[in-house]
C-alpha cells in the first residue's frame, strides 16, 4: 500500500469515526440527519423514476399526447373521406347540370319528375305518403 492510499484510508476511518461520535453526541435527530443522508441516492434515484414516469403519462395523455394525435389522425381520416364523397357528388351535380343545359330529353324529364307535367292524354297516380309511425305492424291479440 503506498503512502497516498494509507492516509486517503486513515482519514476516511477518522472521518467516519468522528461522524458516528458527533451523531451520539446530537441524539435523535443527528440519527435522522446519517440516515437521510445515506439514502440520497435512494431518494434521488426515486425521484428520477417519478420524474420519468410524469414525463412518460404526459407523452401518452397530455394534450399533445399519442392519444390526442390518434384522435386528430381519426378526424383528418373522416374529413379526407367526406372531401372524397362531396367531389364525387358535386362532379355528379355539374355532369346533370351539363345535361340539363344541352339535353332536351333531361330538361323533359327533369320537368316531369319535379312539376308533374304530362303529355297529352297521359294521367298521372300518385300515392299518398305514408306516415312514418304508421308503417308499424298490428301487435297480436294476447290469450288469457
Amino acid at each position: 500500500m503506498t503512502l497516498l492510499n494509507a492516509k486517503f484510508v486513515l482519514s476516511c476511518m477518522t472521518r467516519s469515526t468522528k461522524v458516528r461520535a458527533e451523531v451520539k453526541r446530537l441524539g435523535a435527530w443527528g440519527r435522522l440527519y446519517e440516515r437521510s443522508h445515506k439514502g440520497w441516492r435512494k431518494v434521488a434515484t426515486g425521484a428520477a423514476a417519478l420524474l420519468a414516469l410524469a414525463m412518460g403519462y404526459h407523452v401518452i395523455f397530455g394534450q399533445n399526447g399519442l392519444t390526442a394525435y390518434q384522435q386528430k389522425r381519426q378526424d383528418a381520416q373522416n374529413l379526407d373521406r367526406q372531401l372524397h364523397s362531396l367531389q364525387k357528388e358535386n362532379d355528379q351535380l355539374k355532369g346533370h347540370v351539363e345535361r340539363l343545359k344541352s339535353d332536351p330529353n333531361a330538361i323533359e324529364h327533369q320537368a316531369r319528375e319535379e312539376l308533374h307535367y304530362t303529355r297529352p292524354g297521359e294521367v298521372i297516380y300518385t300515392l299518398p305518403a305514408s306516415a312514418p309511425g304508421s308503417t308499424t305492424a298490428p301487435e297480436p291479440a294476447s290469450t288469457k
